[in-house]
């Protein structure tokens, strides 16, 4: 199983492909893909740096999963690094929310950071255990 999205890194992308194809057995590969109805704000033709500012700011973390291995968990994301509000908004489909419910947009906004914050951490306990 693995998460990737080729805009944020293209090696991980080809790595956790190349893995899927070898595993003897069913294989599952997650990818980010913005389309138009994201309504990405800096335009369809920006969606590669869309896919990288997803994972900088943690809303979509890059992984790989092979049983096989000692460790089967792989991270492949750094920690976040980019506010995660400043991504949200960086979407028609989030920033309308806030334009239309301003007073939960704040909550869900700050719940979702948290769960991304949550999530990743998981993910981390996860590669460390054997």
């Amino acid at each position: 199983v693995a998460q990737v999205a080729m805009g944020a890194d293209m090696n991980q992308l080809v790595k956790a492909l190349k893995e899927a194809q070898d595993y003897k057995g069913p294989s599952v590969v997650i990818a980010y893909t913005p389309c138009t109805a994201h309504g990405i704000k800096a335009g369809m033709n920006n969606v590669q740096a869309e896919m990288k500012r997803a994972v900088d700011a943690g809303y979509w973390i890059l992984y790989r999963y092979d049983p096989r291995r000692d460790q089967p968990m792989t991270i492949d994301s750094k920690a976040p690094g980019m506010d995660y509000i400043d991504f949200l908004e960086g979407e028609t489909r989030f920033a309308s929310l806030r334009r239309t419910f301003p007073e939960h947009a704040d909550v869900l906004f700050d719940q979702a950071r948290t769960d991304a914050k949550k999530n990743y951490a998981h993910y981390k306990d996860q590669e460390k255990q054997k």
